[in-house]
C-alpha cells in the first residue's frame, strides 16, 4: 500500500531549493463527500523553472451537472473515455510525492484527494501545505479587492490568467505563488518554514497579543474586548471560551477582527454553567451595551404582537405586549406583524380602517366601502351581529392555522398558475410570516404561566479517584419561570434528589448572572429553541406546560413546503448568478 505524503519541518530548507507541486482540481461540486473530481492539473516546479506537468480528464461516475459545465465548459462527453479516480490516484500521489502541496483555496483541492484516497483505502496524504489565498491575504490584502485566483493573477501580472480548467489555473496559481514568494522574500522569509510560518496563525501580527486571552478557561460563557477607556468594543459567548478567544489572535483574518484586536486593550470572560445561559446573557448584554463591533446588536423590546383592539368594532392592531392570549399572534417582529395583519385581512372581512368607532354607527363611509374592501361597519351597511360574527372568525384563526393557512396556499398557488409570480411572492411572504407568527405564539403561550425545570443528559466524565474508566453520568438542569430563566447547572444525576419537587428554588441564586425578570423575543427564541431540542425532559413543573396541537398538521405541511421552496429559489439564484460552484 501506498505510504502517505507527509513531510518534516525538521530540516530548514531554503525556498531556491524547495520543490513545489502546484495542484488544480475540477470537480462536480462543492462537497468532497457528495461530488467527485473531473479534471486534474498539476505542475512541479524548482527554483523558479518548471520541471514537469501533468494533466487529465477522469470520469467522475456520476453526470457533471450543468451549471458546472457552464464554468468550466467540461461535459459529460469530455470524461466519457476518461480513466477514473482509482486508476489516476496513485498516479497524482506520486507525482507530490515529498514536494510541497500549494493550492488556491487548498483546503478544497487537498479535501477531495483526502476523501478520494479514504474512499480508495489509501492513506490520507498529508504535505506541508502553502495556501496561495492565505499567502496573499498576509501579504498583499490592502491591495485587491478580493483574494480570487483572477484577481491576484491580474494584479501580480501573471502571463496566464484562470479560466476555471485545471492544468490553466494551477500555471497561473504557480506565477502567483512565485510573486508572492518575492514579496515574503522582501520581508525576510527564505525558507519555506519562513513561508509556512506566514501561512500560519503566528504570520498575523494579532497572535502576538494572544497573550491577552492566555487565562481563559476551557468553558462556556460569555467575553468582552474591552478598549483603552474601559469600553466594551464587542461581547460574544461560546461553549469553550479558550478555543474561541484564541481563534480572535491570528486565525481569523477578517479585516474587522484584526481592527477589533488593535483596538482592544483588555479581554474578560464571565464563565456560566451551561450554554444556554452564556446565550441568555450575551442577549441581554448586547442589548444593554450595544458594542459598536457586535453588527447586529439588538435593541430593548418585547417585540410585536397583533392583537384585536377592545372596542364596539374591534380591528387588528400591532402593540408591544410580551405575552400570548386568544386574541394575540406574537410576540414576532415588527415585520412579521405587519404581513400578518395583512395576510388576516385578505382572508377574514374585519375593517382595515384605523379610526375608533361609535356603536351608534354614524360615521361616512370610507373609499374602503366603494373599493369593496370593507362592508362598512361604520355606516350601518353591515349590523353589530353580523361583525361580531367576523370578529368571532379572525379570534378563532389567530388559534387554528386551519382557518387561514390553506386560504393562503390556495391564493398562492393560483397566482402562481396564472402567471402573477410577483403578486404570488408577496403572498408567499405573508404566509411564511403567520407560520412563524404561530409558532412564536405557541411556544410564549406554552412558557407562560408555568414554573418548570428541565433537564438533559450530557456526556459522563471520568473520575480519577474511581479508576481510568469510573464514568460519572451528568445532566444538564434549566430551570424557567414564566419564560424567564432562572438558573442552569450541570451536575451528576446522583447529585439530583428524586424527591425534591421545587428544584427551582433549589438552583435560584446558582448563577447570580442570571436575573429573572421578563424575558424579550429573542430570549423566547433561545429558550423555546433549547426546550424543543433531543433528550429534553421535564423534570418538574407547576403549572399547566403544553402547547396546542390544533392545525399542527397543516402548520407542519405549508412550513415544510415554505422550506423547498425557499431553498429551490436560492438554488436558481445561485445558478443564475453563477454561484453554483465557487472557487
Amino acid at each position: 500500500m501506498m505510504a502517505s505524503i507527509q513531510q518534516s519541518l525538521a530540516d530548514v530548507t531554503p525556498l531556491i531549493e524547495t520543490t513545489f507541486v502546484v495542484l488544480d482540481l475540477e470537480t462536480t461540486g462543492l462537497s468532497p463527500d457528495r461530488d467527485r473530481i473531473t479534471e486534474i492539473g498539476a505542475v512541479r516546479a524548482r527554483g523558479g523553472d518548471v520541471e514537469a506537468e501533468l494533466r487529465t480528464f477522469v470520469h467522475p461516475g456520476v453526470p457533471i451537472p450543468p451549471a458546472v459545465t457552464a464554468i468550466t465548459g467540461i461535459t459529460d462527453q469530455d470524461v466519457a473515455d476518461a480513466p477514473t479516480i482509482d486508476a489516476m490516484l496513485p498516479m497524482v500521489l506520486d507525482f507530490i510525492g515529498s514536494a510541497v502541496f500549494v493550492a488556491h483555496n487548498a483546503r478544497f483541492d487537498l479535501g477531495f484527494l483526502r476523501a478520494a484516497a479514504g474512499r480508495l483505502g489509501l492513506p490520507s496524504p498529508r504535505p506541508i501545505v502553502i495556501d496561495t489565498a492565505v499567502l496573499a491575504r498576509r501579504l498583499i490584502r490592502d491591495e485587491v479587492r478580493d483574494l480570487r485566483l483572477g484577481t491576484l493573477a491580474r494584479h501580480l501580472r501573471a502571463p496566464i490568467a484562470p479560466d476555471h480548467r485545471a492544468l490553466t489555473d494551477a500555471r497561473a496559481t504557480l506565477h502567483v505563488l512565485h510573486a508572492l514568494i518575492e514579496r515574503a522574500t522582501a520581508l525576510g522569509a527564505t525558507t519555506i518554514e519562513d513561508l509556512v510560518g506566514l501561512c500560519g496563525p503566528t504570520g498575523d501580527r494579532s497572535y502576538r497579543r494572544i497573550d491577552l486571552v492566555r487565562d481563559a478557561p476551557s468553558a462556556p460563557g460569555v467575553y468582552r474586548f474591552l478598549g483603552d477607556d474601559g469600553t466594551v468594543l464587542y461581547v460574544g459567548k461560546s461553549g469553550d471560551l479558550r478555543r474561541r478567544l484564541r481563534s480572535y489572535f491570528g486565525q481569523d483574518t477578517r479585516r474587522s477582527t484584526a481592527d477589533l484586536v488593535a483596538a482592544t486593550v483588555r479581554v474578560e470572560w464571565t464563565v456560566t454553567a451551561t450554554e444556554l445561559e452564556a446565550s441568555i446573557l450575551e442577549t441581554r448584554e448586547l442589548r444593554m451595551r450595544r458594542p459598536r463591533y457586535n453588527r447586529r446588536a439588538p435593541s430593548a423590546s418585547h417585540g410585536a404582537t397583533v392583537a384585536l383592539t377592545d372596542e364596539p368594532f374591534p380591528r387588528l392592531s400591532i402593540v408591544r405586549e410580551r405575552t400570548a392570549t386568544d386574541g394575540t399572534l406574537g410576540p414576532t417582529s415588527r415585520s412579521t406583524a405587519e404581513l400578518v395583519v395583512t395576510a388576516l385581512e385578505s382572508v377574514v372581512a374585519l375593517r382595515p380602517c384605523r379610526p375608533r368607532l361609535r356603536r351608534t354607527q354614524d360615521h361616512d363611509a370610507c373609499l374602503l366601502k366603494d373599493l369593496h374592501r370593507c362592508e362598512a361597519p361604520c355606516d350601518g351597511s353591515q349590523t353589530p351581529p353580523d361583525y361580531a360574527r367576523v370578529v368571532d372568525e379572525a379570534r378563532a384563526a389567530m388559534l387554528d392555522p386551519d382557518r387561514i393557512l390553506p386560504a393562503l396556499r390556495e391564493r398562492m398557488h393560483e397566482l402562481a398558475t396564472d402567471g402573477d409570480y410577483e403578486r404570488a411572492t408577496e403572498v408567499r411572504e405573508q404566509l411564511a410570516a403567520v407560520v412563524r407568527a404561530y409558532t412564536a405564539t405557541r411556544r410564549a403561550r406554552a412558557l407562560s404561566g408555568v414554573r418548570l425545570v428541565l433537564e438533559r443528559p450530557q456526556p459522563s466524565v471520568e473520575e480519577a479517584d474511581r479508576g481510568p474508566r469510573a464514568q460519572r453520568p451528568l445532566v444538564e438542569l434549566v430551570a424557567l419561570s414564566e419564560g424567564a430563566l432562572v438558573a442552569s447547572a450541570v451536575v451528576a444525576v446522583d447529585e439530583v434528589d428524586l424527591e425534591t419537587t421545587d428544584l427551582a428554588a433549589r438552583l435560584a441564586g446558582t448563577h447570580p448572572d442570571v436575573e429573572p425578570g421578563a424575558p424579550d423575543r429573542s430570549e423566547l427564541a433561545l429558550i423555546a429553541a433549547w426546550c424543543e431540542g433531543p433528550d429534553v425532559r421535564v423534570r418538574w413543573v407547576e403549572g399547566t406546560f403544553c402547547s396546542s396541537v390544533t392545525g399542527g398538521a397543516t402548520l407542519d405541511a405549508v412550513e415544510q413546503e415554505l422550506r423547498r421552496a425557499e431553498r429551490a429559489a436560492r438554488s436558481d439564484e445561485a445558478v443564475l448568478e453563477r454561484r453554483k460552484v465557487r472557487r
